[in-house]
This record gives structure tokens, sequence and C-alpha cells, in this order.
């Protein structure tokens, strides 16, 4: 049924896009609302027949999916949930991909936040989507939750030297001291692995600026796709990899798939956005192709009369 509907989806929007073609070399103009109706179309129709696209994980993406993967078990890794509402469609599954995956490896995992915003979004994944499918992790053992912390990079610049002045409990008011996992961390240069998930101020940036560089620390990106384009100088020397958008999302869900059975049947929020995406993106580059064409169409007509 949805095979069926996407081939009825896909003949509308492709036949309908040549119809415009011929009217638009025939000189006629297209009505602007009719270019909205094929954009709605591309977006909906994924949507009400579920399409996805097979994923290869490029390079930068496999940056941080095999620094993950390559780490013994018991390895400390923070991850940071720099964001908000508007930015987590994006950024949020790759959050939950990373935090399973980590979970998965057997490695401790320090959830942060340096906006405000990120704690409840922090809190969400938690509870929805991560630690549902790990049963049998303990808060303070495997993974603990240290939440949010007003100062910005301030906060950065303190727990390069001492993670317990800027922290001194967990979310639930647990002190470190008496967190198992943080036996033998003291600062920030006793990690493992960063990964700062978001592209706001503060950001990867301020990730590598106050911790990576000076504690020689490894740091991996989770970024809006806006904000990708960006941070790509820092890798590979200062960055290990970078997940772009819904685009990242998505070549980190399939590569996790791949590797790890019990991943296979995990809901992947990424790889179902891209199918919208991609059938809008085709239809969008199938109007600029059709007008260019009429334009310089329309030029050679006008330069032979």
């Amino acid at each position: 049924m949805a095979s069926l509907g996407i081939i009825i989806s896909l003949v509308i929007i492709f036949g309908g896009l040549v119809a415009l073609f011929l009217r638009s070399v025939l000189g006629h103009e297209v009505d602007r609302r009719i270019i909205f109706l094929f954009i709605f179309i591309a977006v909906a129709a994924p949507i009400l027949f579920p399409l996805t696209f097979s994923e290869k994980a490029t390079e930068v993406v496999k940056g941080v999916f095999n620094k993950v993967e390559s780490l013994p078990a018991g390895s400390k890794v923070l991850l940071s949930f720099d964001f908000d509402p508007a930015m987590a469609p994006e950024v949020q599954p790759m959050a939950n991909a990373i935090s399973r995956h980590c979970l998965e490896k057997g490695h401790k995992v320090i959830f942060m936040s340096l906006w405000a915003t990120g704690q409840a979004l922090l809190t969400q994944s938690l509870q929805d989507y991560i630690l549902p499918g790990f049963p049998e992790k303990q808060d303070g053992v495997d993974f603990v939750n240290i939440g949010y912390k007003a100062g910005n990079e301030g906060v950065l610049n303190v727990i390069i030297t001492d993670f317990r002045k800027m922290f001194p409990t967990d979310v639930n008011s647990v002190p470190l001291d008496s967190i198992e996992l943080f036996d033998d961390i003291s600062s920030a240069k006793d990690l493992d692995l960063v990964i700062a998930i978001g592209g706001g101020k503060p950001g990867p940036k301020e990730w590598v600026l106050f911790i990576g560089d000076p504690g020689d620390v490894p740091i991996g990106f989770g970024v809006a796709a806006v904000v990708a384009p960006q941070l790509y100088p820092y890798y590979p020397a200062q960055a290990i990899g970078i997940l772009g958008g819904v685009k990242g999302a998505a070549e980190y869900e399939s590569e996790l798939m791949k590797t790890h059975v019990r991943f296979r049947y995990m809901d992947t929020p990424g790889l179902r956005m891209m199918g919208p995406q991609t059938l809008a993106h085709m239809v969008i580059m199938c109007f600029i192709i059709i007008g260019n064409i009429v334009y310089f169409r329309s030029r050679r007509r006008e330069k032979q009369t």
C-alpha cells in the first residue's frame, strides 16, 4: 500500500512537472501557488506513505561513529545537549542515536547541557527514547545526568580544571563524590570523548576552544545543517567528525543498524525525515532546471527577434 502510494505520488509530481515545463516553454506564466502545491505533495507523500532511503555514512560522520565504536568498554564519554526546541527536530535524532551507541558499547556516559532549554530535552530523551532500551543500566554507575549550569563558556573554563566546582551534584541532588561513575574523574581532562550536540553559542566552537585544545580531549560535533559548513574547517585536526542535520543523523542511524543487530528495529527518525527532504529537494531542483531552460530559451528568442 505504501509503495503504491509513493508511486502514485511520484507520477503526479513528475507528470505535473513535465506539464509545467511544456506550459513554460510555450510562454505561459506559471502561478506560484502551483509551485507551492508541488512542494506540499512532495513533503506530504513520504509522510502519508512512509518512504525511506538507504544511507551510506560519509567519512566525516564515520569519524564520530568509529571513535565511539573503537573506545574500550568503560570509557568516559560526555554528551552535551546544547540546543533548544527549534533545533531539536534536526539534532535530537542524532543525540538519541549516539547515546544508544555509547550505552551499547558499555561506555560510562555523562549527560549535561550548556543551554537552559537543553535540560528538559535531555530529560525527555533519556525517559522516552534512550533508557527504555537499556533497563539494565544504572544511574550513577553506567550514566549520570548532571544537567544544566548557567555560565556559558565560563562553565567549560571551570570543568577543565575541576568538575565539582561547577557541578557539586547531579540533577537529583546526589553529590558527585558519592557517584561511582565520577570516582576517577576530577576534570574534563579525564574524559575519553566529548560530543557537543547543537550548533549555537555556546556550542561546538566553545567546546573545542575551552576543552578540546587545552585538555587534549577528542571532540565530535552533532549540529544543525545550516551550522555544519562553518565547522568543517575544524575537521579532522580539532574535531574527530561532524554530523550535519537530518542527513548526518540518518547516516549515523544507518551505520548503527548495520553494525549492531539489536538496533535494526529501533525508531529511526533521521531516516524517516530523509524521505520528505529528499523528494522536496528533487522537486526544487526540477523547478530550477525548468526555470533556467525557459530563461535561456526566452533570451535566445529575444536575440533572434
